[in-house]
């Protein structure tokens, strides 16, 4: 209807175009006019009621054949449909038949499933797997599959079942490669103890199932663990002392997690190094007025040895030379004089004391400081981030509890050096006191 109206509406326009264009003079020449264009307009109207009818047809034509093709596939669907019930069925009276032959050996298979399931587990963290790479593909072919496993499966089952208790027993030795704690490999002769530790050239080795490659420990056992392993490399008898990891690694893994003195100490933060500032120096300061007054100690049992050769080299030879120093005295002159020698003598052989006491005062303080700062970091982690994650409380806990332990080992140390330079240099002030007052009395009997 659209195509009708546009033509009537084209021919209106071209007539009134030659209505305009050729205007007619007479009535005939209109008449003439009007037919010529019913003429043509009858003309196209046959053309285009033949075109149409041809799309018409196609269009039939087109419609019966997909017909014929719905009415074919509803047919075959309807038959594959029928075809796939009788198969399901068929497929469901198999399986029951396959029920009732298997009986208990279903249950046994099962078993097998779960067993090469659990055995699979334990393989890939296992030492044995590092000597017999390879053995998990087989028992996951039997752990994944719905059907029945084979004979040839069931054995290979059984047989690594009985390969692997029967390595656990033993102590075996092979070439296998090594990673260096930098990453770089090296062909080692290893030796395996059982399920518990692999060692090489006295280093213990840890297994990573992700590459089944032995990578050597980063940080070791203490020494005297290495030691021991020194018996395998040069064994004495059949039986031998070695340590081994009865977790399977799980303790020599937490080695590399476990912090040496370094980080212990970096742990401290500023805090703890000045607390370790203060100790070296202390104990410095400490050893240095031992050895003097060992020193002076000798030379002053020298001159206990001779008191009638007094000698200026010592304290003691000193005090014994003020009377020498003198023409004439009178008794309380010359204990006056021996005093102030005394006195003068007094402060070199006490020099040091109250800085080592301070030292040893001053550093459980810095740990106190210390302790305080890293508890203030603990909460202000709490208050931010809350107590779900306790390693973000990690780091303060540790400033406290590690600024409280270096304060005490450097206050202990300090304590017992002050004591001692106290104790000796009191000794010898003893022995001048001692002296002098010896020396007023033979003074005083030599009078009489």
């Amino acid at each position: 209807m659209k195509i009708v109206m546009r033509s009537a509406l084209l021919l209106l326009l071209s007539w009134v175009t030659v209505s305009l264009a050729e205007a007619p003079t007479s009535l005939d020449q209109l008449l003439q006019q009007v037919r010529k264009m019913h003429s043509r307009e009858a003309t196209a109207n046959r053309v285009r009621e033949r075109q149409f009818l041809q799309e018409r047809n196609a269009q039939k034509k087109l419609l019966a054949k997909a017909r014929k093709e719905k009415n074919a596939a509803e047919t075959l669907s309807i038959d594959l449909k029928r075809r796939f019930d009788g198969k399901e069925k068929a497929l469901l009276e198999l399986e029951d038949e396959l029920r009732e032959k298997t009986g208990v050996h279903g249950e046994l298979f099962g078993v097998a499933r779960q067993v090469a399931g659990d055995l699979s587990a334990n393989l890939q963290t296992s030492l044995i797997s590092s000597e017999y790479p390879g053995r998990l593909e087989a028992l996951d072919q039997i752990a994944n599959r719905k059907d029945l496993p084979t004979i040839e499966q069931l054995e290979s089952l059984w047989f690594t079942l009985q390969q692997e208790m029967t390595e656990s027993g033993k102590s075996v030795k092979f070439q296998a490669e090594v990673m260096s704690p930098s990453g770089e490999p090296e062909m080692k002769q290893v030796e395996r103890l059982g399920l518990f530790n692999i060692l090489a050239d006295g280093r213990y080795l840890k297994y990573l199932p992700e590459t089944g490659r032995l990578v050597e420990l980063e940080r070791q056992p203490p020494p005297h663990y290495l030691r021991l392993t020194k018996n395998l490399q040069n064994p004495e008898g059949e039986r031998v002392e070695i340590a081994i990891d009865p977790t399977r690694g799980a303790l020599l893994g937490m080695l590399v997690l476990a912090p040496d003195v370094s980080e212990r100490v970096r742990q401290g933060g500023i805090i703890g190094y000045v607390i370790i500032a203060l100790g070296i120096i202390g104990l410095i300061l400490a050893i240095v007025r031992l050895v003097y007054l060992y020193r002076v100690n000798r030379k002053v049992n020298a001159q206990l040895a001779d008191l009638s050769n007094p000698r200026d080299d010592n304290p003691l030879g000193r005090v014994l030379e003020v009377p020498q120093q003198l023409k004439t005295y009178d008794m309380e002159t010359l204990e006056s004089l021996l005093d102030e020698a005394i006195l003068r003598e007094t402060p070199k052989l006490e020099s040091g004391q109250s800085l080592l006491k301070l030292f040893a005062a001053v550093a459980p303080l810095l740990g106190l400081l210390g302790t305080v700062t890293g508890m203030i970091a603990t909460f202000q982690s709490i208050s931010l981030f809350g107590t779900g994650d306790p390693k973000l409380m990690a780091s303060g806990i540790s400033q406290a509890l590690v600024t409280t332990m270096l304060g005490l080992i450097a206050a202990i140390p300090l304590l017992f050096m002050h004591a001692l330079v106290a104790n000796r240099s009191k000794t010898l002030v003893q022995i001048l006191d001692e002296q002098s007052a010896g020396l007023v009395s033979r003074i005083i009997e030599t009078r009489k």
